[in-house]
């Protein structure tokens, strides 16, 4: 499969099938292989593209700690847009993933068709707040760089079952990727004019108030519950869930 170069980062990604460009991000700590479920299906007369974010999986995991953060990942995503010849693509991602692909718009918004936000959130207004996430961030960087094998069995399935061939660095992607440095990303939610899913598991407690945060401040966006679904509501009901977005897609 192929690698993109950019700025001395190799990025591993998977492109499948012909057509219009649909882009699909991982959350923390997982790997492109949480989508397995869904490539077949969403490749019939799309281009999925799938990737690992710096320092997960088989990409490139830098030494320096300032190589992991919003700026640079989404500038990693666009340069895959521009590496598969995709001037504009429907943008997809989960939990982090789902805050990148809002960073995507947000920085060029001209290059997404269409949204999909799964069991994620848009950060936070409120300092106190923000403050409070980078701490549970920074810890949980502190628990991967202790023992990054033994923290990632404690993580979602998506993550349980992911493999990375440098697991420590997801320390330097918790404390520079998973915190946040201001709430630019939520106050841009009413800017967003292109069409939007928003979904989310039925049991993922901590994202249902942010799905229906998103919902309400997004333009025109649609909501969906999945039943019987956590934090990865595409791994746990990967049918509901490929019935919802391909009727989305279709649209």
């Amino acid at each position: 499969m192929p690698t993109l170069n950019r700025d001395g980062v190799s990025l591993y990604y998977e492109v499948h099938g012909e057509g219009p460009v649909l882009l699909l991000t991982h959350g923390f700590a997982s790997t492109s292989q949480m989508w397995a479920a869904q490539v077949g299906p969403f490749s019939q007369g799309r281009r999925v593209v799938t990737w690992d974010m710096r320092g997960h999986g088989r990409s490139d995991a830098p030494d320096d700690p300032s190589a992991y953060c919003e700026a640079e990942t989404v500038a990693d995503m666009a340069a895959l847009l521009d590496a598969v010849g995709a001037e504009r693509a429907v943008i997809g991602g989960m939990s982090l993933g789902g805050y990148m692909s809002l960073g995507l718009y947000r920085r060029f918004p001209k290059r997404v068709m269409a949204l999909l936000l799964v069991d994620t959130g848009p950060g936070f207004k409120k300092d106190e707040a923000r403050e409070a996430w980078n701490q549970t961030a920074r810890g949980v960087g502190d628990a991967f760089a202790s023992d990054p094998l033994g923290t990632l069995a404690t993580r979602g399935i998506e993550a349980r079952t992911s493999r990375h061939e440098r697991p420590a660095a997801l320390a330097h992607v918790a404390r520079g990727m998973l915190t946040q440095q201001d709430g630019a990303v939520m106050t841009s939610l009413p800017d967003i004019a292109v069409p939007t899913l928003v979904v989310v598991g039925a049991d993922d407690a901590p994202y249902l108030a942010a799905a229906d945060y998103m919902a309400g401040k997004i333009p025109g966006a649609r909501k969906v519950v999945i039943p019987n679904a956590g934090h990865a509501a595409n791994v746990d009901q990967p049918a509901l869930f490929n019935a919802e977005v391909l009727a989305f897609l279709d649209r």
